[in-house]
């Protein structure tokens, strides 16, 4: 029997993964990259072409490289915790390379349009339309994966900012924004406080001769290092931690988490507290924006009330002479591609914000479609290997009512827990949905069997960073490296900080005493919390 052939679209993070997943299970891919490399959102180009996600030249990720890496590939000892998007790059050139994943890649092939076959209903095949150097090509495969991201179309909404047309000085948006240069000596604003609004504000606060930094409701500002300085996410994304939020409520994790971030610096003094609580937002993440508050290179502003032509006026009434203005107000997304799907308010239903339910075949899914509180990359390679299970009939989907029942039931629990956003209807809580696509795939680790069996490494999976090795551990997949590479986690973490340390040094004392001072620290919350309530 002829290998099913799967189409791929894009050849960022979500598609390299998709294409190593496929070969894995035997599958026929085919990657149509519209650009000319891999890497996607990562890959820096001044001048990148139109539809593909862009970056500016200085951007550093905010999750950390051993919560980010792929889970049978870990990013080298010596790359920094914290890397450079060209650092990215190199890893994502080195896992391509280690895979053999590149001569499966068309690139400088757009797709047109993905359409089901007219004998779908038993085939589940679709007809993909491709165009490269001005000539279009149709071909069949049994499934596809969509990889595009959701960091393409940019959302400008001009008509929210009355006078914008008569403004005289030049706007843009985040999207456009590549180096602080063109700025040089100007007045800009900077409309939006998520984390592209915050970085670009900072980094422009070293050249402009003012930033202006515009906010409807403020934003609780977290940071990349935790206690001791290890990485954040490192220190407290863990299993022990995550059992301490499903136990405790809402409004004391929420206390707790506030109270830590006023105590390195006060979100009602600096103007950036808001209405809503820190779990109801996605986090922004800056390490610089207080100091660049405190020394007045950045000014904290309420919403822009209307332009004029060389100023924006503000809700409080202040008016300021500007002579540039970047909108740092997300993204839409879309498939125009894809017939019969339409996206309504930026949002589509998914299972496990996977797959279609209403298809008579599952042989469509959607790839990092997700706003993760914690890395992209290891949720979207756990779905692609979820995914092409499915797509060789090793793992079956629900019934179609009970896959729109479980979508209309997260889709109520983010509505009541979020803020109204246009990027609050993709979010997801790192390990509890990769917990739960790891049961789809029968990966998730068995702390009890652990403890039974293997009781160091049982240690390390219940206390340390829950690292995306834990999904190799047994199962499909299964790495035979997952084990070790959960127990010298630290030794990476520190060989970067260290290059000097000791290569075999194991110990991950310092990431569980953290957690064990989060877990005190959380339970005295809990009682200052019920002793100030009335």
């Amino acid at each position: 029997m002829a290998a099913r052939r799967v189409a791929i679209i894009g050849a960022g993070a979500s598609g390299l993964c998709a294409l190593k997943c496929c070969l894995e299970e035997g599958l026929e891919p085919t990657c149509f990259e519209r650009s000319k490399d891999i890497g996607g959102l990562w890959r820096f180009e001044e001048h990148p072409e139109d539809g593909r996600a862009s970056i500016y030249r200085s951007v550093i990720i905010n999750t950390s490289k051993e919560m980010m890496c792929f889970s049978d590939f870990p990013i080298p000892d010596d790359f920094p915790n914290y890397m450079h998007n060209s650092k990215i790059m190199e890893y994502f050139r080195m896992y391509a390379r280690h895979f053999d994943l590149l001569r499966h890649i068309r690139f400088r092939t757009s797709v047109c349009r993905v359409s089901k076959r007219p004998d779908f209903g038993s085939s589940g095949q679709w007809e993909v339309l491709t165009e490269s150097e001005g000539k279009q090509e149709a071909a069949v495969f049994d499934a596809v994966l969509v990889c595009s991201g959701h960091h393409t179309d940019a959302h400008l909404p001009l008509s929210s900012f009355p006078g914008l047309e008569k403004f005289e000085g030049c706007y843009l948006h985040s999207r456009d924004y590549k180096s602080p240069q063109p700025f040089l000596g100007k007045r800009v604003v900077v409309v939006g406080i998520g984390n592209s609004g915050i970085d670009i504000a900072v980094e422009l606060s070293h050249a402009a001769k003012q930033v202006f930094l515009s906010t409807r409701r403020g934003s609780w500002v977290l940071h990349r290092l935790a206690n001791s300085g290890y990485p954040f996410d490192f220190s407290y994304i863990s299993r022990f931690t995550q059992l301490l939020q499903n136990l405790l409520p809402r409004n004391i994790i929420s206390f707790f988490l506030e109270w830590k971030l006023n105590a390195r610096f006060d979100h009602t003094l600096y103007g950036l507290k808001p209405k809503h609580r820190i779990l109801e937002q996605h986090p922004t993440i800056n390490d610089d924006l207080p100091n660049r508050i405190i020394s007045g290179r950045v000014m904290v502003k309420p919403n822009v009330q209307e332009f004029t032509e060389t100023s924006a006026i503000f809700e409080d009434g202040t008016r300021e002479d500007i002579d540039a203005v970047v909108f740092a107000t997300g993204y839409s997304f879309s498939f125009p591609f894809l017939e019969g799907f339409k996206v309504v308010e930026n949002q589509i239903p998914l299972y496990k914000y996977v797959f279609p339910p209403d298809l008579e075949k599952p042989t469509l899914a959607f790839i990092g479609l997700v706003q993760p509180l914690g890395a992209i990359m290891p949720i979207s390679e756990l779905q692609c290997r979820w995914a092409t299970r499915v797509f060789k009939g090793l793992s079956e989907l629900p019934l179609r009512q009970d896959m729109e029942a479980d979508i209309e039931q997260k889709k109520e629990a983010m509505a009541k827990r979020y803020v109204k956003s246009q990027r609050h209807t993709i979010q997801v809580d790192y390990i509890p949905y990769m917990d739960e696509l790891a049961c789809q795939l029968g990966v998730k680790p068995s702390l009890l069997t652990l403890f039974l069996t293997d009781p160091k490494l049982a240690v390390e999976v219940a206390f340390g960073p829950c690292t995306p090795y834990q999904y190799r551990l047994r199962g499909p997949g299964a790495w035979a490296g997952a084990r070790e590479a959960i127990l010298t986690q630290q030794q990476r973490v520190v060989r970067a900080l260290q290059p000097q340390a000791c290569r075999h040094a194991r110990s991950s004392a310092a990431p569980h005493t953290l957690t064990v001072l989060f877990s005190i620290a959380m339970i005295a919350a809990t009682l200052i919390y019920v002793s100030l309530s009335p």
